[in-house]
């Protein structure tokens, strides 16, 4: 009787951690808690529009600002050249650069870390929220945290979804 308990308990975690491997991991632990966030891209970015998109299923309250020109706002909120990709965001007075998972913006603002002005995601990688795109390939990619002495850390890494 016990083998037979192991037996249906390992094949159910087989089977749950299956189905979770199936998605990108910024598709598991949605929450229902809503921030408003402000998005600052190009009127022509598909990208862009596709990680808006990201930010919605998750719960986010999206005002898309599109400019052709989003170099202004990267300096205001002290974005560093190093870290820009083509799309700039604020929500909770935090600058979002680039294609951050929505459940790493929700992560931060939950732990109310006052000391992080900024998260990114350097460059536009492949397979992240927004360049999902069907049959792209998946880059491996981090999020960096700012803080406001301009230390850099490592916020999470994405290394194998």
């Amino acid at each position: 009787m016990k083998k037979m308990i192991w037996g249906l308990a390992v094949s159910s975690l087989c089977l749950s951690l299956s189905a979770h491997s199936a998605n990108p991991v910024w598709l598991e632990g949605k929450t229902a808690t809503e921030y408003s966030v402000d998005v600052y891209h190009s009127p022509t970015c598909g990208c862009c529009k596709g990680w808006i998109d990201h930010l919605e299923d998750h719960n986010f309250v999206v005002n898309a600002i599109e400019t052709n020109d989003v170099s202004p706002i990267k300096q205001r909120l002290g974005v560093p050249p190093q870290a820009a990709s083509c799309h700039t965001a604020v929500v909770n007075g935090i600058a979002i650069e680039g294609h951050v998972p929505a459940q790493d913006i929700k992560s931060l603002l939950a732990k109310q870390d006052h000391n992080v002005r900024l998260l990114t995601v350097p460059g536009m990688p492949s397979g992240g929220p927004g360049m999902d795109m069907p049959g792209a390939r998946k880059d491996q990619f981090k999020v960096y945290a700012v803080s406001e002495e301009n230390k850099i850390s490592v916020y999470n890494s994405y290394d194998n979804y």
